[in-house]
């Protein structure tokens, strides 16, 4: 406790400081930097009035529980939080994945008045939304806690499933599925990603990679059940039995979902979601999240329509986004325990830049059915290490005790990939009369451009290209 308080740094911090590039103590390096006045006056002398009032508060690494020793890794705490989140995943992103679903149901039935660019405004302004709240709740997050975020979040996201299934408009279904419904959605996603960083530290990927794969269960088990609910029961009584399970999985979410650490009790400072922009491992990481969205949920809009435009049956049609993230399911898990062993940044790089190939490589020139299985189990498998190590970039390269505020503001810079993607690729489709090829050329080199993006991130936190865990 004393060694951290001290304004000489210990063996560990001199370990730190002494290789700037070793990205497992770039947290340490920060909080080092924080906590050691002296140092850090004497380059920044205007920090003097702000250091001598917050001082008392800050006396030490271990007294906020963000020094890297003091995270659990595990345990019974640690794990009830993963479970709860995971829980939210399956109900939050779950249905996310599940917007070829909507698509289809829309331009085949509900909305088939409407082109089917329009119609994907509504999928792609959810995702936008989804992605883009967090700004908000990040702050909320680091100022007041989770509770209230889980509380009132879970009740909005329910509310608007139950008024999706009064819909009967497109701007009812706009209004309740792409505005209400993700609002709820990305209050409780915020706060569980939130919460559950300050449980793991050298597992975080691993961890994360097992919340992510709530989305995945979610996105096999949605897209076969609300089809087939819509053909029984038709769909308005679909969605309701899809709000009902949500509600009692979100009910278990708020009883298990905590922060390690207190609530900060600083003033607002809008400042503070862009600070971290002006940094360039944090601008370069941003940007390459926002290609990864432009171009991820476009297969997922757009492969059953395609599918079918190749003359796919519709009994087997239906199954390929359940394959998708049946996949995704392994591909939740497996790079996030590679990433914690070879590096985050290194392994995100290498997924970017194999789903940007399987893309270009299997998507376009594939005509059969066959085909079209072995792309979406790839692709599935692949993107889903994408958004599962994704959010682990940020943690990497940022304060614990700013992570609500630097990760809302990455979220909501990628949801305006999310929120363009989609209608650009429609577009596409529209104007060369229903081909998919423009479609897939842009999907593919979206996200292949931000393996490029990743590793100009990797290249300033490593001072080079040399092989090393970054």
């Amino acid at each position: 406790m004393e060694k951290a308080a001290s304004s000489e740094p210990g063996p560990e911090t001199h370990q730190s400081l002494s290789d700037p590039h070793q990205p497992d103590r770039f947290e340490e390096r920060r909080i080092s930097s924080a906590f050691h006045p002296r140092t850090d006056l004497e380059n920044h002398p205007e920090r003097l009035a702000a250091t001598a009032e917050g001082l008392s508060t800050t006396t030490s690494v271990a007294d906020t529980g963000a020094n890297p020793d003091d995270y659990p890794e595990g345990g019974r705490e640690a794990l009830i939080v993963l479970f709860g989140a995971w829980c939210v995943l399956f109900c939050t992103f779950g249905l996310g994945n599940s917007i070829g679903v909507f698509q289809t149901y829309y331009v085949t039935d509900a909305l088939r008045e409407y082109n089917s660019s329009t119609i994907s405004w509504i999928t792609s302004f959810m995702q936008w939304t989804l992605n883009f709240m967090p700004i908000v709740w990040g702050f909320a997050f680091d100022k007041w806690g989770p509770r209230w975020l889980l509380i009132c979040g879970s009740i909005t996201y329910v509310f608007g499933i139950m008024m999706v299934s009064l819909g009967s408009e497109y701007f009812h279904f706009f209004l309740a599925q792409s505005i209400v419904c993700p609002i709820g959605a990305s209050a409780v996603t915020s706060a569980s990603m939130s919460c559950l960083v300050t449980w793991f530290h050298r597992r975080r990927a691993t961890a994360f990679g097992i919340m992510m794969s709530g989305s995945s269960v979610g996105g096999v088990i949605l897209p076969i059940m609300i089809p087939r609910m819509i053909d029984s029961v038709g769909f308005p009584w679909a969605m309701r039995t899809v709000g009902f399970m949500f509600l009692s999985l979100l009910a278990i979410a708020c009883c298990t979902v905590r922060s390690r650490l207190e609530p900060q009790t600083k003033p607002v400072d809008m400042k503070e979601y862009f600070r971290g922009i002006r940094e360039p491992t944090m601008m370069s990481t941003v940007f390459g999240l926002f290609l990864v969205f432009w171009g991820l949920f476009v297969p997922y809009a757009f492969v059953i329509l395609q599918a079918k435009a190749q003359g796919m049956d519709d009994g087997l049609v239906i199954y390929l986004l359940p394959i998708m993230h049946a996949v995704g399911l392994i591909g939740r898990v497996i790079p996030g325990l590679v990433a914690d062993r070879i590096g985050r940044y290194n392994i995100m790089i290498i997924l970017a830049t194999l789903t940007g190939i399987a893309c270009l490589a299997l998507w376009i020139p594939i005509k059969s059915n066959a085909g079209i299985l072995v792309f979406t189990a790839a692709f599935g498998f692949l993107s889903s290490g994408l958004t599962s190590i994704g959010p682990t970039l940020i943690a990497q390269i940022s304060d614990i005790r700013e992570i609500g505020a630097r990760t809302g503001t990455a979220f909501a810079f990628q949801s305006f990939g999310a929120l363009t993607g989609s209608p650009i690729a429609s577009a596409i489709v529209d104007a060369r009369g229903g081909d998919y090829l423009g479609l897939q050329l842009f999907c593919g080199f979206s996200i292949l451009a931000s393996a490029g993006v990743f590793a100009s991130a990797r290249y300033v936190q490593a001072g080079g290209f040399e092989l090393k865990k970054v």
